[in-house]
């Protein structure tokens, strides 16, 4: 039997002072479950979701590459749209305060390309929809891109499936907090 993880990887620290390029695939790992995968620009997976239930589940986890929490990402109860995500804490497992962020979908009336509002203590982010379907980007409150998902194409021009993404993410960025972030939106979205 294949292993799933078959070489070790770094890449999951979380704060990262060079820029990244993720490939996204919007599956599980897990036969029969939702999730994602995500790979670094070296074909090693780094990161993953798998949500052993059904779709829009209300709790789902971040995960690295064996399995580690590094975020839990809870729907709040009686809200539309609205996502709470706690940082992992190894040393008072299963404690969770206060949220690391919050994620708001906005209001349809409201909203132009603007889909979510999240707030990372003090700081605000948007997530942006793009004229392509599955094309979205994450940008701080100036209009800098943090992270930016699109459609992606094989080395000869072929696109692929809906399902496949590439996910650029700046340099200085949180990678961790970043997919945490993807993860809402496709949950917010019905991908996962």
């Amino acid at each position: 039997m294949g292993k799933v993880y078959p070489q070790e990887s770094s890449s999951s620290s979380c704060l990262n002072s060079k820029r990244e390029t993720y490939t996204l695939w919007m599956k599980s790992l897990v036969f029969h479950s939702n999730g994602c995968t995500v790979y670094d620009s070296n074909g090693n997976i780094v990161y993953r979701v798998d949500n052993y239930d059904t779709k829009g589940i209300r709790e789902v986890n971040l995960m690295d590459l064996r399995g580690r929490v590094l975020c839990a990402i809870k729907k709040k109860s009686l809200s539309f749209g609205s996502w709470d995500g706690y940082r992992s804490n190894c040393s008072n497992s299963g404690s969770m305060e206060e949220p690391w962020f919050q994620v708001k979908r906005c209001n349809k009336m409201m909203r132009r390309k603007v889909e979510c509002e999240i707030e990372i203590e003090c700081q605000k982010y948007f997530i942006l929809r793009s004229s392509a379907k599955t094309a979205f980007m994450i940008v701080n409150i100036d209009g800098h891109i943090v992270a930016e998902a699109k459609q992606k194409y094989s080395p000869s021009g072929v696109a692929l499936d809906n399902d496949v993404l590439t996910l650029d993410v700046a340099e200085d960025t949180d990678h961790a907090l970043v997919m945490a972030l993807v993860t809402v939106y496709a949950l917010i979205c019905g991908r996962m």
